[in-house]
């Protein structure tokens, strides 16, 4: 197992290490067969750390073989960011081959990369690591700068860094034309307040895993926002996330998981996944109050949403993209040598 967060650990863990089943069948806490949302419909999983999960070539077969077609996978240069940008090629290959092993017409998803340094990491941010983000967010893999924002709950980095860095980030991704996804944990004022001072990204901002109500979220949406919803949307006791996704524009909606943390009902307490982002997304659809056809409709609307978002063309990358490599691996050196 590799996982890359003292975190990660926590919850891979939960229950020791778990039995790995190799099949695309959903199992609760107690190993039982969970049906899987019939939706007829792509999804997006827009948050997904695969770095951090037992196998994730497993994991994009899974999400392939139900509908996720679409997943943003999240890495940190202060974390070891090539391990997903020189695996993820294979794992894509690995999980071709457990679809056509289940007999599965579906190709794997398709998988974009955003890079970012968490605020957790803020104090590690150095100018080394900035060149390393930079050379890291110039290859045609990389969609986004993210997640970075302020998290106030564990404060593991102190909230000037954490403050400084998030605004250093903010001008980086206008500089390289990228949207930005945001982690904001008890900090949202803050955030909100460096979002009008420092001005909006151009290419557009997404809250990710919001998981508080309306009043919190309209300031953000005022500003033009996208939002992702993911596990909290379908826990119990969330009623305030659920209205909150209902008075949300349809077209600033988007779905993710956050795998492997916060898995959703009915898979809550798993190691989570993206493929559970199904269970999400059926649960938005009933939070609208539409099914069959409308429901599908609906999905597809925010699976579209995700791909203009994270989507962008690639072509102008590609003639660079042996470059790029070369100076994605000078530039781990020297992040190497640092540490």
């Amino acid at each position: 197992m590799r996982v890359t967060s003292a975190a990660a650990t926590d919850v891979a863990n939960q229950q020791g290490e778990p039995t790995v089943f190799w099949d695309h069948l959903f199992r609760d806490t107690k190993e039982r067969i969970v049906a899987s949302p019939t939706l007829n419909c792509p999804v997006a999983d827009t948050h997904a750390h695969l770095d951090m999960l037992h196998h994730p070539a497993l994991a994009l077969a899974r999400s392939a073989a139900h509908g996720v077609d679409f997943i943003v996978t999240v890495v940190d240069p202060t974390e070891d960011p090539q391990y997903t940008y020189q695996n993820l090629r294979d794992w894509e290959t690995q999980a071709h081959g457990l679809l056509d092993e289940w007999k599965l017409l579906a190709p794997a998803p398709h998988v974009r990369v955003i890079i970012g340094c968490h605020p957790h990491n803020a104090c590690k941010y150095t100018r080394e690591v900035e060149q390393l983000l930079i050379t890291c967010a110039s290859q045609s893999q990389t969609a986004a700068i993210g997640e970075i924002g302020l998290d106030y709950h564990y404060d593991l980095s102190p909230r000037d860094v954490q403050v400084e860095v998030f605004k250093r980030q903010l001008a980086l991704a206008n500089e390289m034309m990228l949207p930005v996804s945001l982690h904001l944990r008890e900090a949202h004022e803050d955030g909100l307040r460096i979002l009008r001072e420092e001005g909006m990204p151009l290419c557009g901002t997404l809250l990710h895993c919001f998981n508080l109500d309306f009043q919190a979220l309209e300031p953000f949406l005022q500003l033009g926002c996208h939002v992702a919803y993911g596990g909290p949307l379908t826990f119990k006791k969330c009623e305030e996330v659920r209205e909150a996704a209902l008075q949300t524009p349809t077209g600033r909606i988007l779905t993710e998981t956050d795998a492997p943390f916060m898995a959703p009902e009915p898979k809550r307490g798993t190691v989570c996944g993206p493929e559970d982002t199904v269970f999400v997304a059926a649960r938005l659809a009933e939070v609208f109050g539409v099914e069959g056809r409308e429901a599908s409709s609906l999905l597809t609307g925010f699976f579209e949403n995700a791909r203009r978002f994270f989507d962008r063309d690639t072509s102008l990358w590609q003639d660079n993209e042996k470059a790029i490599e070369k100076l994605l691996a000078e530039a781990i050196g020297v992040v190497r040598e640092e540490g």
